[in-house]
């Protein structure tokens, strides 16, 4: 039987994140574009790019996803004694093209990494709009290890996350965390579940909770001077 994928090339062509195909797990249609209109629409319907260098851009919502509960992920014993040395610096949106170049840079085993030049460019595009954060961790001011993410509403949308010193991309996780506790979002999502993730806390949630919760949360307004550059190091308690 020959499945047609949806093909989308404008904001009102993404279908039902349930019409996804269960094999490959989530797919859910293609284009060829990548733009701000197209990012926006898609994060507010759950629905991600992921497509590798060459090929069109494929739009997925799997089943099921990981994510981290914001109130209840603790970091390990081990990580918890290094956070609360602070021997690191941990800032908000300071170098956000920095943190998504490195986290293309840092694919193992994969010459060509599913963060392309365009995606790269189109995300650089939404952080300049607001909406694409980083949080960076700096070791005598130099950029050690990150994560980027998208946010919408009180539901924050990880992507991808690097590391040039050991734990310095736990530390930026669990300030993520801390964060996203602190500010009351509701849900941090990871997208693909995967061993890694799991033994940092995510846990998998089926798309249909994960829709219930992105529907009741992602046309909260938030204030705009949440993500504004600064240092947080010293905000949270570990």
């Amino acid at each position: 039987m020959t499945i047609e994928l949806a093909l989308i090339e404008q904001p009102d062509d993404f279908p039902n994140p349930n019409e996804a195909l269960d094999d490959p797990n989530g797919l859910l249609g293609f284009g060829a574009l990548l733009t701000q209109p197209l990012l926006k629409r898609a994060y507010y319907e759950g629905i991600f790019p992921w497509y590798n260098a060459g090929e069109p851009v494929f739009w997925w919502s799997p089943d099921p996803r990981a994510a981290f509960d914001p109130y209840n992920t603790l970091p390990s014993r081990n990580l918890r004694k290094r956070l609360r040395r602070r021997d690191f610096k941990v800032c908000i949106n300071r170098s956000f093209s920095q943190v998504i170049s490195a986290c293309a840079s840092q694919q193992p085993n994969r010459p060509d990494t599913w963060i392309t030049d365009e995606m790269q460019h189109a995300y650089v595009r939404l952080h300049q709009s607001g909406l694409a954060h980083s949080f960076e961790v700096y070791n005598e001011d130099q950029l050690v290890g990150g994560l980027y993410g998208v946010s919408i509403g009180q539901m924050f949308f990880g992507e991808s996350m690097f590391h040039r010193m050991t734990d310095a991309s736990k530390i930026a996780l669990f300030y993520l965390i801390k964060f996203a506790a602190f500010h009351q979002f509701a849900m941090i999502d990871c997208q693909m579940p995967n061993a890694h993730l799991l033994s940092l806390g995510a846990k998998e949630v089926s798309r249909n909770e994960f829709l219930r919760y992105l529907y009741q949360y992602r046309d909260s307004e938030m204030p705009s001077q949440l993500w504004n550059m600064r240092d947080i190091t010293e905000d949270f308690e570990f």
